[in-house]
């Protein structure tokens, strides 16, 4: 608890929301224990699980006879198999979902040595190859792209207003574009991830 005690906690609403938003919190997160690591198995199998009954071959076979697959029908090696194609999945939605959660929290503060902790303590230059556009020099004038959620939106700086603001185009093909009222670069990409989240591909739930 004692790492929380100090971490300000202001509502949207309040005037030092957005300074707050863009002082990264020192430590950032607390270290997993065996039963965060084991919670995620669950969670993880749960979902690799649902996928490998929608496309196994075998299942599918028992579904078309109108049959209610039994369970032991998993330890077919046929449906290991339809699981382990099913865990590939797995990593690669891990990968995307990775390189915007470190997209995001490089063009909003963190450098690549945080990134690197995060990802399991790989070196700074490790992280920098894995993902080389996570962490930009943002000078007044440039206009950064974004990936999330499905979407892309790209944040830019008015000279004349001396405010930021962004263009999003979401995964459901909605479009955003705001107004240069944003006074840092992490207000506006907040709103623009905000747009993106909320308009995920339809039928699909939005990012935690």
């Amino acid at each position: 608890m004692s790492d929380v005690a100090g971490v300000p906690t202001p509502d949207k609403t309040d005037d030092d929301f957005w300074t707050a938003l863009s002082n990264l919190v020192e430590p950032p997160y607390r270290e997993p224990v065996q039963d965060d690591a084991f919670t995620m198995d669950e969670h993880v199998h749960e979902a690799v699980r649902d996928l490998a009954e929608r496309i196994s071959t075998r299942l599918l076979a028992y579904r078309a006879a109108g049959k209610d697959p039994d369970p032991v029908l998993m330890a077919a090696p046929d449906v290991q198999l339809a699981l382990l194609r099913a865990l590939y999945e797995a990593k690669q939605s891990v990968d995307r979902l990775a390189e915007s959660a470190a997209t995001v929290a490089g063009r909003s503060g963190a450098n690549y040595a945080q990134l690197g902790a995060a990802w399991g303590g790989i070196k700074r230059q490790s992280a920098r190859l894995k993902w080389p556009h996570a962490v930009v020099r943002k000078s007044a004038s440039e206009s950064i792209p974004l990936h999330y959620a499905g979407g892309t939106a790209v944040v830019h700086h008015d000279a004349d207003a001396d405010a930021w603001w962004y263009t999003a185009t979401a995964a459901d093909q909605q479009e955003q574009e705001s107004e240069p009222v944003h006074g840092s670069y992490a207000e506006a990409i907040a709103g623009a991830t905000e747009f993106l989240l909320a308009h995920t591909t339809p039928g699909r739930p939005s990012p935690a």
